[in-house]
């Protein structure tokens, strides 16, 4: 009988932030094909650059207006990925992910804890309802930017005609998708895309490896197509081998998608016939290297013959991507979190004090249940009732005070370490996964959408395109110590 072993190979260590991480078990043998969305999902941008510009433009048109703009600029560190647009009062604010606000900002103004209180007792965030606006990409930073500099202004009476904070904010995202769909943005990153563009050559090796693995792979994004072919040939073609070029990566391309409409209704496909964007309405199915305009999800499942928990779409837009085709379509899911690789290593730097906050914890809890315990046998012994106690009164009473100031003296020293990580990553806001003690409703929107999310489609190299993603054992508040431990 024969006997071998395969060597193992030494597999190239992997920081953290550059993992996939899973909500819901996903098998990558049984995908068979992948979509992928372009603008900061396989293209990835200089966020500081992308919207800077876009705030640039948008602020101009509002200057056209009459709007006193002056002094005006892009702050990428007064709005985060995640936060809601209160659009009745003018605030933005950071949610838990039951709905319970727990930051809140007036214009460019952090407010109180007791402004915060007195405005949001009652009141629990409903993205259903029309008065939140939630900002899931990164599109949307210079946009909430420019509104909550703009409720400023409002506040001043500068304004040049009268607005409630609802007409306001309408008015700022109109200005903002302007500069997407008048063209003016586009042709400037198309015009000097080495400004805007972060290349990644991890991430075309990962896209061949998913090919040549059997996956057909799908590009669908809303960006026109002369936008689209610039993007992709300036991102991947040089890091391809030989002369392929990106149009070889991918079996079907979609441009100007809709999305999400693209999900939802049946629209019809035309085909691009040529470099210049020619087009001519679709006779027949989808054809395998076609580049089409428009269309549906329904008539990609039907023409491939592939549809369900087959496909897995990856883009960054928490709705037009995720939300709406997990919804609607029942496909496996992947969010980009390009944020991800900062929130994590940021977490590694403050592991050390976060031990140690916990173990003050630990020490405050013990000290809170002693303080419980002598209050109620003060409470007793005051009362004349329950069990016979050893202890006088007065002893009970100064043991109640002993102990308040054990704690004021440890929360003396716990604030400022809890403090620190509360602002994470953000002064203002902190982790895009957390607020406060809890998930943040931005990681509640993930949890329920998102088989699983990364950093970057470059991640997927590492896993490979056999990978079976497991997610973790879920902890409750009841299970012992020990089992979570171990989860």
């Amino acid at each position: 009988m024969l006997s071998w072993a395969m060597p193992n190979p030494i597999l190239p260590e992997i920081p953290h932030g550059r993992g996939i991480f899973c909500n819901r078990t996903l098998n990558m043998r049984s995908v068979r094909a992948i979509g992928y969305d372009m603008d900061y999902t396989l293209v990835d941008y200089r966020v500081d650059a992308f919207e800077h510009m876009v705030y640039a433009q948008a602020r101009e048109r509002l200057a056209s207006e009459g709007w006193p703009m002056d002094g005006l600029a892009f702050d990428g560190l007064m709005v985060t990925r995640g936060l809601v647009i209160d659009t009745e009062l003018g605030n933005l604010v950071k949610a838990n992910r039951f709905g319970f606000v727990k930051r809140a900002m007036h214009g460019t103004r952090m407010l109180e804890f007791t402004e915060q209180r007195d405005a949001y007792a009652q009141t629990l965030v409903d993205l259903s309802d029309s008065r939140w606006v939630f900002l899931n990409t990164l599109f949307s930073l210079s946009e909430g930017c420019l509104f909550a500099q703009a409720v400023d202004l409002l506040d001043q009476g500068a304004l040049p005609r009268a607005f409630e904070y609802a007409s306001l904010y309408r008015h700022v995202r109109a200005g903002v998708d302007a500069q997407h769909i008048e063209g003016h943005l586009k042709a400037a990153i198309a015009a000097a895309p080495d400004h805007y563009v972060v290349q990644d050559p991890e991430a075309a090796l990962a896209l061949l490896d998913q090919k040549v693995a059997g996956k057909k792979l799908l590009l669908i994004t809303n960006s026109e197509w002369s936008f689209t072919s610039k993007m992709m040939a300036h991102a991947y073609d040089r890091h391809l081998p030989g002369d392929m070029t990106w149009r070889q990566l991918f079996d079907v391309v979609i441009v100007s998608a809709r999305k999400p409409v693209f999900f939802t209704e049946h629209g019809p496909f035309f085909e691009v016939v040529d470099e210049s964007g020619l087009l001519r309405p679709l006779s027949g199915p989808l054809k395998a290297g076609g580049i089409y305009l428009g269309g549906s999800a329904a008539q990609v499942e039907s023409d491939l013959g592939i549809s369900g928990d087959e496909i897995l779409y990856v883009g960054d837009h928490m709705f037009g991507d995720v939300h709406v085709s997990k919804r609607t379509l029942s496909w496996r899911t992947a969010l980009v979190l390009r944020e991800l690789e900062a929130e994590v290593a940021a977490l590694e730097g403050y592991r050390p004090i976060e031990t140690r906050l916990m173990a003050l914890m630990r020490d405050k809890q013990s000290l809170e249940s002693q303080l419980s315990q002598a209050r109620l046998t003060t409470q007793r012994l005051h009362a004349g009732y329950g069990p016979p106690s050893n202890t006088n009164p007065k002893s009970a009473e100064a043991r109640v005070h002993d102990l308040r100031n054990q704690l004021l003296a440890l929360d003396a020293v716990i604030g400022p370490l809890a403090k620190t990580g509360t602002e994470l990553t953000n002064g203002r806001w902190g982790l895009l996964t957390r607020a406060g003690n809890d998930k943040s409703h931005l990681t509640r929107q993930i949890e329920r959408y998102a088989d699983i999310y990364t950093s970057r489609v470059s991640n997927f190299l590492h896993a490979t395109p056999y990978a079976y993603f497991r997610s973790p054992r879920g902890s409750l508040p009841h299970d012992p110590a020990s089992a979570v431990t171990g989860a």
